[in-house]
């Protein structure tokens, strides 16, 4: 009888049906599509950190940053004689491995302050470096300070140019304890040729170098590369486990080794910890925080939130528009709902005064009211999700790229100056933004899923909420006299 009643009910007021079932559908499809976008910029921003951050890591612990200006670059001194001299050009080159000067280092002894706290349940130290070298040719200076006769400008250098031209090239250095790299950049890095670093490395000069670095300056296991003024062997070649990520440095080294090579002594730049569980890393940041007041530390969500590009765009755009133009849409589709329902239970007096007068009770009346008002978010919530996942399965075939930026890396520069100057003070070539393109994809889970539905279910009794109230206030006697 119920059933049977609903049905024609529902069936009579067709158009009130199609336009409450849109309204919520509409609402719906768009959370559907704000949530799993939402999803997958977190993913993209897992992605474009897995390198540097660490598969197996929760949390980092860095230095305090220093002053702006601070520092300055690397410091080229040339001592008499040296370099090559021929043609009254002499050859100079000098490679100079620093520390980050933007980022402070820690005492070597925080890994084990950090080792030792409840809820920490791996801890390894990094020194992260910058490899700079210095080349080029300089002219013989005592041979241009001379006027040539008759009052003439002094001679030019032998080039012509009556200057000095040199290249500063640089590349990103990790050092990283071998005996602990579950934790830390190299738990995000696959062995792609030779070896990885062990144990026994400890006080070698061996290295790992990125894959890419690796093609790009033809170097291959077995071979060598200048770091710090030493040749260091190459005994693997590494790559970023994701394909849409580079790992954390150009190469890798011993970190007693790093230490020793760059001259800063027992010190680490970044520790990387592990918790005991996700749900412990809050407990654990707040007791790093407490234990290393001077430091920075920090979790993936607050590196994410550095994450620049158009990842960083797209991310504000969902948690801002997006999120709020779903709670206003679906608002809106509910209000319509309730005004539709309250409007169709006005038009409908006649109806319920005829059957109170016959019997029926306020409780009979306003499930009859709720029961077409769920029906109508229940359709609704199934055209919202056939809506949605169109949307979702349209984004996922044209997979849009997106780019994102870290400040890691530097690259290389070719300078051109006239006259040479002196020997020190070349600084190093301004830090770069490492670029890396992410596919974005929106996945779906069945959370979602049921969240839309709920929903939409939720808005259509809300509606009947409303009109089962407004038909329950209806009085026999005067819905009666109204028809007269």
């Amino acid at each position: 009888m119920y059933g049977t009643y609903l049905r024609r009910e529902l069936a009579g007021r067709r158009k009130q049906t199609i336009i409450v079932a849109a309204g919520l559908g509409v609402a719906i499809a768009l959370v559907i599509i704000v949530n799993s976008l939402s999803a997958g910029v977190r993913d993209a921003q897992a992605q474009a950190l897995e390198s540097v951050y660490g598969v197996g890591t929760d949390l980092t612990v860095t230095g305090a940053t220093t002053a702006p200006g601070a520092g300055g670059g690397p410091q080229f001194e040339f001592e008499d004689g040296e370099g090559e001299t021929s043609d009254g050009t002499t050859s100079l080159s000098q490679s100079r491995l620093m520390a980050d000067r933007v980022r402070g280092t820690l005492d070597a002894s925080t890994l084990a302050t950090v080792a030792s706290l409840d809820g920490v349940s791996g801890a390894s130290g990094a020194l992260s470096l910058t490899n700079t070298t210095f080349s080029g040719e300089m002219p013989d200076m005592s041979q241009m300070g001379q006027p040539g006769e008759g009052g003439e400008p002094p001679a030019r250098g032998p080039d012509g140019a009556g200057g000095s031209a040199f290249d500063i090239q640089s590349f990103t250095v990790l050092g990283i304890d071998p005996s602990a790299v579950s934790v830390g950049p190299l738990s995000a890095v696959t062995l792609q040729d030779g070896r990885a670093l062990g144990t026994d490395d400890v006080g070698q000069n061996v290295v790992l170098v990125d894959a890419t670095y690796a093609a790009a300056n033809a170097l291959a296991v077995g071979g060598t590369i200048d770091v710090g003024g030493t040749a260091m062997q190459i005994v693997g070649v590494v790559a970023s486990t994701s394909n849409e990520a580079d790992t954390a440095a150009n190469v890798y080294l011993p970190l007693d080794v790093a230490q020793a090579l760059s001259g800063v002594g027992d010190v680490i730049s970044t520790v990387y910890v592990q918790a005991d569980s996700a749900d412990a890393i809050a407990t654990v940041q707040a007791e790093l925080a407490g234990a290393l007041p001077d430091a920075t530390v920090s979790s993936q969500a607050d590196l994410a939130s550095s994450v620049s590009g158009s990842l960083s765009s797209a991310s504000s755009l969902i948690t801002n528009l997006g999120t709020w133009l779903s709670v206003i849409v679906l608002a809106v589709a509910v209000l319509l709902a309730v005004l539709f329902t309250i409007s169709g239970v006005s038009r409908r007096t006649r109806e319920f005064g005829t059957l109170k007068a016959i019997g029926w009770s306020n409780g009979r009346v306003v499930g009859q009211v709720a029961g077409e008002s769920f029906v109508q978010g229940l359709i609704g919530g199934v055209v919202g999700l056939v809506l949605g996942l169109a949307g979702v399965l349209a984004i996922n075939i044209v997979s849009p790229t997106i780019s994102t930026a870290t400040s890691t890396a530097t690259e290389a520069t070719t300078q051109t100056g006239p006259g040479g100057g002196g020997m020190g003070g070349f600084g190093g070539p301004p830090a770069a933004q490492a670029a890396t393109d992410v596919v974005l994809s929106a996945p779906l889970t069945p959370a979602v899923i049921v969240a839309a539905i709920g929903l939409a279910v939720a808005g259509g009794l809300i509606a009947g909420a409303f009109g089962g109230w407004r038909a329950a206030r209806l009085s026999p006697a005067e819905a009666l006299r109204s028809v007269g």
